[in-house]
């Protein structure tokens, strides 16, 4: 019969790879910045402004803890807020310069950590262990 223990595995990959990133980020003079502020940063990459409630639905957090990451962003200096030009009750999130300047380091953070993951690993089973993660969200 075989163990399920699939969901420690996770939780203690989760770990190895959050306490990675920040040790490389710390290799790269960044500090300060944890995993979670990431999901954020990365958005922001993406789509340069976006309002505290677009961000909490793109990384799948509430507002409230998106509120969050984004004042402790803010304090480091990564980001800055303004109002919406269409509805001044909405707070607009953007990327400062330093924030900017952060982009390559984070994909190559990024990349470090992806090749940690996959190497070892065919593509078919790089395939299938997506497939099966995405699975095992689905159904949560």
């Amino acid at each position: 019969m075989p163990k399920y223990n699939a969901i420690a595995l996770i939780a203690r990959i989760r770990d190895h790879v959050n306490k990675r990133i920040v040790h490389e980020l710390e290799q790269h003079e960044v500090t300060g910045i944890v995993p979670s502020h990431g999901d954020v940063l990365m958005f922001l990459y993406r789509e340069e402004t976006l309002s505290i409630k677009m961000l909490a639905e793109r990384i799948q957090r509430t507002q409230p803890t998106v509120t969050v990451l984004v004042n402790k962003l803010e304090k480091l200096g990564y980001v800055e807020r303004s109002k919406s030009a269409e509805d001044s009750r909405v707070t607009m999130i953007r990327l400062t310069e330093q924030g900017k300047r952060l982009e390559p380091i984070f994909h190559q953070v990024s990349e470090q950590i992806n090749d940690i993951i996959y190497s070892g690993l065919s593509d078919e089973q790089s395939e299938q262990l997506e497939s099966l993660l995405s699975i095992i969200f689905r159904k949560l």
